[in-house]
């Protein structure tokens, strides 16, 4: 069964964004272009953005939403 947990993009840093979740104590990397995939958000409103992480039982990020 997978969770479902608040999430943050903090910043963009090349090709990447550095998300946060309740239950992470460092930022995770994501590929920007998966996010604006699965969350239909453009790159430039990334940035700060609240989002919906589904985590799987293994704790990975396995999709992003809008919040």
């Amino acid at each position: 069964m997978s969770e479902r947990l608040d999430a943050r993009v903090l910043l963009l840093v090349g090709e990447e964004a550095e998300i946060v979740t309740p239950h992470t104590a460092d930022p995770e990397r994501v590929p920007i272009d998966r996010l604006v995939r699965e969350t239909g958000i453009a790159r430039e409103k990334l940035a700060g953005s609240k989002l919906v992480a589904v985590v799987s039982d293994g704790g990975e990020l396995v999709r992003f939403e809008r919040a």
